[in-house]
């Protein structure tokens, strides 16, 4: 029974030593399905979420994800079954390193209704999920502090909205002050999507149109025409936007 009992212990020990390896796995270095966890995982949700299978990016293989996962391959007319071998991780890094080469973006436009942005055709779906995100708080009032405490708000302050407009896309698991933001993403100016943050204000620029609480017209999370001066600010963007 000794005996039994000790291999036990030592069983259970491998297991507790093998998950800090498994939850830090590179992508790509094992083969991903329900039910798994770690940065694989969330490096997995995040770039089928750039390459048009949008999934909450959390770094644990649920439903949600095996759902994408599925329907980005069959969008890819691959082997329909949820799961991503490592054949499969090299086939996506090959696409996102491919769609990091793209073309300066067109502008995203104001609706005629003056509230809502239009995302410019041939937008990343990521790109084109945060302006959608954004236009649903276009109607709401500011408040400082609000957006942080829920996403689901009645109003919202300057870091609210965006991390709103950021969680909309999937590119954001937890609202971020200001100060978070100046951490936020990749350092300089993106492509597609731009948050510029300093420690008392931050905003958006999405496909070329600003997203900011603060500017002309009413106060609160809207789209504003033209640029405003981003001296003071930190530039940082998502990673491959």
């Amino acid at each position: 029974m000794r005996f039994h009992g000790a291999l036990a212990a030592v069983a259970a020990l491998a297991s507790l030593l093998a998950l800090p390896a498994a939850a830090n796995a590179a992508f790509g270095d094992r083969t991903l399905r329900k039910g798994m966890h770690g940065h694989d995982v969330r490096v997995l949700q995040a770039w089928i979420t750039r390459l048009g299978a949008v999934t909450h990016v959390d770094g644990r293989y649920g439903n949600g994800t095996r759902r994408s996962v599925r329907r980005f391959e069959r969008a890819n007319a691959m082997k329909v079954d949820g799961i991503v071998s490592r054949r499969q991780a090299r086939g996506i890094r090959r696409r996102i390193v491919a769609a990091a080469v793209v073309p300066a973006p067109a502008t995203a436009t104001l609706s005629p209704d003056g509230r809502t942005a239009v995302a410019p055709a041939g937008a990343p779906p990521a790109v084109q999920a945060a302006i959608a995100a954004a236009n649903r708080i276009t109607s709401t009032p500011y408040r400082y502090g609000g957006g942080h405490g829920r996403f689901e708000d009645d109003a919202y302050d300057c870091s609210g909205a965006v991390s709103y407009a950021l969680h909309g896309a999937a590119l954001l698991d937890t609202p971020e002050d200001s100060s978070q933001l100046m951490g936020y993403g990749d350092a300089g100016p993106g492509t597609w999507i731009t948050v510029y943050a300093r420690s008392s204000h931050a905003y958006v620029v999405i496909a070329g149109l600003r997203f900011d609480t603060s500017g002309p017209g009413e106060r609160g999370p809207r789209w504003r025409l033209g640029a405003r001066s981003s001296r003071g600010f930190v530039a940082r963007h998502p990673e491959g936007f």
